[in-house]
């Protein structure tokens, strides 16, 4: 990833962060030890819709599972009162994963662990957060790669599924991958 200067990170970071400096020292010292993370600023959307310009990390860390090295994508979402709040963390598959859903990740990716939920100014900071990411997600990977189908099957799959479709009345909807949607995504009309 791209080497980024003192100078031009506290050009890039919005004027609305509260703690500047902190902000700026510690993802100094994150991209002098996570070379594959840079910052970025976005606009960044809550769950109530409410919309803010924050500035995020984002790239990949190195988690080794089995033995072997994997980069997981990942995005640290940095609030505006920052460090005096923990860190929005989510795993960022590319169209090639998939989300594994975890005690540790949801379906939509965000990074559910304690240490982001006992987040306390004082004792806690983003290399920290990173390592602890590391080791979890090299005790249970958070994504994998999706399942590759073979185009034959496939295609022979949706064609008796929509003969069955008209016989029982149901509507088979597919995801990108190919596959059909299934579980709570399912609705009787």
């Amino acid at each position: 990833m791209t080497t980024v200067s003192l100078s031009s990170l506290k050009t890039m970071l919005p004027k609305t962060y509260e703690y500047r400096k902190e902000v700026i020292a510690e993802i100094i010292t994150v991209l002098s030890r996570y070379k594959n993370l840079e910052p970025v600023v976005d606009r960044f959307v809550y769950n109530d819709g409410t919309v803010e310009r924050l500035m995020s990390l984002a790239g990949t860390i190195q988690v080794v599972w089995q033995g072997r090295l994997y980069n997981t994508p990942v995005c640290l979402w940095l609030e505006q009162n920052y460090p005096h709040s923990a860190p929005i963390c989510y795993v960022k598959p590319t169209k090639e994963m998939m989300v594994i859903t975890s005690s540790h990740v949801d379906n939509n990716g965000q990074v559910q662990l304690p240490y982001l939920d006992e987040w306390t100014h004082a004792e806690c900071d983003l290399n920290s957060l990173i390592q602890v990411m590391i080791a979890v997600f090299g005790e249970t990977p958070p994504l994998c790669m999706q399942p590759k189908a073979d185009k034959t099957s496939e295609q022979a799959l949706r064609k008796s599924q929509a003969c069955s479709m008209a016989e029982n009345g149901y509507v088979t909807l597919w995801r990108e991958d190919g596959l059909p949607f299934q579980g709570n995504n399912e609705t009787s009309c």
